[in-house]
């Protein structure tokens, strides 16, 4: 996913997407859902969340 499609999704869950890396607005997306925030942290072996949005850009080498 690219920046610009998660700036976007951050916008409209009230996130300000200014100055902010991709990983860490994926992770703030992922608390206003209510979500773990998860993203990058090294867990990829133990995840389990198939359906989630962010596996692609978490775990590229293991879709």
């Amino acid at each position: 996913m690219t920046v610009k499609e998660i700036q976007a999704i951050a916008r409209k869950l009230g996130i300000k997407v200014a100055r902010q890396k991709k990983g860490d607005l994926i992770k703030e997306i992922q608390l206003a859902e209510g979500n773990t925030d998860c993203f990058d942290t090294g867990f990829d072996i133990d995840c389990g969340e198939m359906d989630c949005l962010w596996r692609d850009d978490c775990m590229p080498a293991k879709k």
